[in-house]
């Protein structure tokens, strides 16, 4: 199955993902770790993509839909695949249709994680990252066993800068202008499912499975 993760940063689309990957075995593939392995390896993809970011403009879609594509097509995603953090608006969800039309492909579900901003404000605020590894926790809800150690490299946590109040009220401005729409277009397309993200994370995940049984 091919699903697209919708949602405000915060909203917990990252965390049910990530739950999704391990219980269907499907790769969890968001843009930041494509862009990484891309300029990493100096992929000419990658080398294209920094000529933009040195410049501190944004990489255009043709560039970004590439990459996306490139890696979708390995082997390990031949089962499916779970998109997060692309698209982020509707030009790049057409060009995606389009890009996947050629090779008979389709998106099979849009799972949108709905969370209201004060909600996302709270929880951004309580959010640690390790620097290492990339794991996340909350001092609340998903505490280390260790305070303020990764629980699966021991390096110490810390609270990234987009993860402050004035920034993610700005974040979540810019989602509603330019990635909220989404939420509409894929509701056109009859692939969207819609699941409370203020719930308990179990509560979600039961949702999201019963809404993955009823699509395949």
């Amino acid at each position: 199955m091919k699903i697209i993760m919708l949602g405000a940063p915060g909203a917990g689309k990252g965390s049910q993902a990530s739950r999704i990957a391990t219980e269907y075995q499907l790769p969890h593939i968001s843009t930041g770790d494509i862009f990484r392995a891309n300029l990493k390896e100096e992929t000419e993809l990658g080398k294209k993509a920094k000529s933009f970011m040195d410049k501190g403009e944004l990489v255009p879609d043709d560039i970004t839909i590439a990459m996306l594509l490139e890696r979708i097509h390995k082997e390990d995603c031949k089962n499916g695949y779970i998109l997060d953090g692309f698209p982020r608006t509707i030009p790049q969800a057409e060009a995606l249709k389009e890009a996947l039309a050629k090779k008979n492909e389709k998106i099979d579900l849009a799972l949108d994680v709905e969370a209201t901003d004060e909600l996302i404000i709270k929880r951004m605020a309580g959010r640690r990252t390790c620097p290492t590894c990339g794991a996340i926790y909350h001092i609340v809800t998903l505490p280390p066993k260790e305070e303020g150690k990764c629980d699966r490299c021991g390096a110490d946590l810390i609270q990234r800068k987009d993860d402050n109040e004035e920034t993610v009220k700005n974040r979540l401005k810019i989602y509603h202008e330019i990635t909220e729409p989404l939420i509409s277009y894929y509701k056109k397309e009859g692939i969207l499912e819609e699941i409370d993200g203020a719930e308990d994370l179990d509560k979600v995940f039961e949702k999201v499975k019963t809404i993955i049984r009823q699509r395949s």
